[in-house]
């Protein structure tokens, strides 16, 4: 082979060899990038590539943003993805249905009662047992998503701001989300990646006080929203990066398929919480928050709202949750034998879900119980051949799930539709023709988390 570099029909590049102790040595480099920096140094004008990320502070994860730049303006924008690949949906076929519940949690981990609860609906609906969930898992699971979206959008509001320079911003969006962490690790144990919603219910029921502590929390939150105002929204130095940056107009979002904050700061108030009501949200009182800007500042605004609205629906929940069954609680899981995990066990003095009444029930009750109780939780249930799509309203938008059973005790597939990945393709239109300090506050205002991207 000569020494000279060759370019074979692939695109990869050869680097002169080099003799070592065992031969020859050529070293290869991947061809898209060369193919770019190639067509760079061909070009007669100062266009030049940059890659941003995927290990940089405004790419929220490892995304990796290539732009082609001519001075500060931004020609061409691309995408990406896969350094966080975690073959979630892969590694759901290996485990039971159940045990689905703790992989999905992780994909998108910033709402993973969101991933949950899309998961358990798709597969409550192959097992048609929709109908037979108890109304205090319902309540529940809603006020612990609307819970979910808060902590959400306060994440995305403190690092769009540490972004552009507002460290206040986001020292008090994480302030702000410790107190939501902390009802989650009251609930369930779990600051995040909880397995808290299961197939049939819950894993188990509100511990004693946790409704007293929400509500505490709920009005503390409340009174603070206020600051968001005062700090951000009516601040001219804020609004002159947001306004007009990152837009993308009606059809644009209709086109790529874009939903949640991105398309309603289009002023198309979808929300499927309204127009494809889940969980009993059709029985909640709440306003689908909508702006007409189109651009980075109007879904800054929508999350402000948004975040009020919800606190509104955890009130409605706590109210609910008082009325059912008094202090006593109620059923959170369906009462299918064949289906239902054990979900109203004491957390023993190792930390774990070891009732000793239930172990003393099902030892020595009946042989036939103890059996069951194996059987259900080493191999699982069968879920009835079939196919099922189940659709939530995530923080960043439609969360849908579809999942295919073959009669078996393991999903023989499960895919997710996420919107950090479908709204990401939105953007090289938002970035394109603006400047490279807007492609920051575009990415910002589309609040991606690599983690759904990359399952």
């Amino acid at each position: 082979m000569s020494d000279q570099n060759t370019v074979h029909a692939t695109g990869y590049a050869e680097a002169p060899g080099r003799e070592t102790t065992e031969g020859r040595v050529f070293t290869v480099t991947g061809g898209d990038w060369d193919e770019i920096v190639t067509a760079a140094a061909k070009a007669d004008d100062e266009r030049i590539v940059v890659n941003m990320g995927p290990q940089h502070p405004s790419t929220h994860g490892v995304l990796r943003l290539i732009l082609e730049i001519d001075g500060e303006t931004v020609t061409e924008a691309r995408c990406g993805i896969g350094y966080l690949h975690t073959g979630i949906e892969k590694n759901i076929e290996w485990r039971n249905w159940v045990q689905g519940t703790t992989f999905v949690t992780r994909m998108d981990y910033l709402t993973p009662f969101f991933n949950e609860t899309a998961y358990c609906l798709a597969v409550e609906k192959l097992l048609g047992i929709e109908d037979d969930i108890p109304e205090r898992a319902d309540i529940v699971r809603v006020m612990m998503m609307e819970l979910n979206r808060i902590s959400s959008h306060l994440v995305c509001l403190a690092t769009g701001g540490m972004e552009l320079g507002s460290t206040t911003l986001m020292i008090y969006g994480f302030r702000d989300r410790e107190v939501i962490l902390d009802m989650f690790e009251l609930v369930t144990g779990l600051r995040m990646n909880h397995a808290y919603i299961r197939p049939g219910g819950l894993a188990q029921d509100l511990p004693p006080g946790a409704v007293d502590q929400i509500r505490e929390g709920v009005k503390l939150l409340r009174s603070r929203l206020s600051e968001y105002d005062a700090l951000a929204t009516n601040n001219p130095v804020f609004k002159a990066r947001l306004c007009d940056v990152g837009y993308l107009d009606l059809a644009g979002c209709m086109a790529l398929g874009v939903t949640g904050p991105i398309l309603r700061s289009t002023g198309l108030p979808h929300d499927l919480r309204k127009s494809q009501p889940y969980c009993g949200y059709e029985d909640y009182d709440f306003e689908v928050c909508t702006a007409d800007t189109a651009d980075s500042y109007g879904r800054f605004l929508i999350r402000i709202h948004e975040i009020a609205e919800s606190l509104r629906i955890v009130d409605q929940c706590l109210d609910r949750l008082a009325g059912t069954s008094g202090n006593g609680g109620g059923p959170v899981m369906v009462s299918d034998k064949k289906i239902a995990w054990p979900a109203q066990l004491s957390v023993g003095p190792d930390g774990m879900g070891n009732s000793l009444d239930h172990i003393k029930k099902i030892m020595g009750t009946s042989m036939e119980a103890l059996i069951h109780h194996f059987k259900l939780v080493t191999e699982g249930f069968r879920v009835p051949p079939g196919q099922a799509y189940v659709a939530v309203e995530s923080p960043k938008g439609e969360l849908g799930v579809h999942a295919v059973s073959d009669g078996g005790t393991r999903p023989y597939r499960v895919h997710f539709r996420d919107p950090s990945f479908t709204n990401l393709q939105s953007m090289a239109v938002m970035c394109e023709g603006g400047q490279v300090a807007d492609v920051i506050v575009a990415v910002a205002g589309i609040d991606p988390v690599m983690g759904g991207v990359d399952r």
